[in-house]
């Protein structure tokens, strides 16, 4: 998986490519915590994810958590695939999906 990170004031886009899986979950998550601080904005562009696994669902989950509390997160460029994935676990009705 590939990390593009894009930050500009109080916003972080982050432009995934691949597969978010158990593998380099890990890295996206140590990406976030150093990141996040002072964030308001976080969006994931998922125009280039191929996959995600339950790690990743994990990653999202408890980015949502801590973006509750700090502002808003969006995803945006869901494939068919996860938003088959984000269908069946729930995810549509907790993360705003553009």
């Amino acid at each position: 998986m590939t990390i593009n990170m894009i930050s500009e004031d109080n916003q972080i886009i982050l432009s995934l490519s691949g597969r978010l899986d158990a593998t380099n979950a890990p890295k996206l998550e140590a990406e976030l915590k150093k990141s996040i601080n002072g964030v308001e904005k976080l969006v994931f562009d998922f125009k280039e994810l191929e996959y995600i696994s339950s790690a990743g669902l994990r990653v999202l989950l408890n980015s949502q958590k801590v973006m509750n509390k700090l502002g808003e997160m969006i995803v945006r460029n869901v494939n068919d695939t996860i938003a088959d994935v984000f269908e069946i676990t729930g995810f549509v009705d907790i993360l705003t999906i553009e």
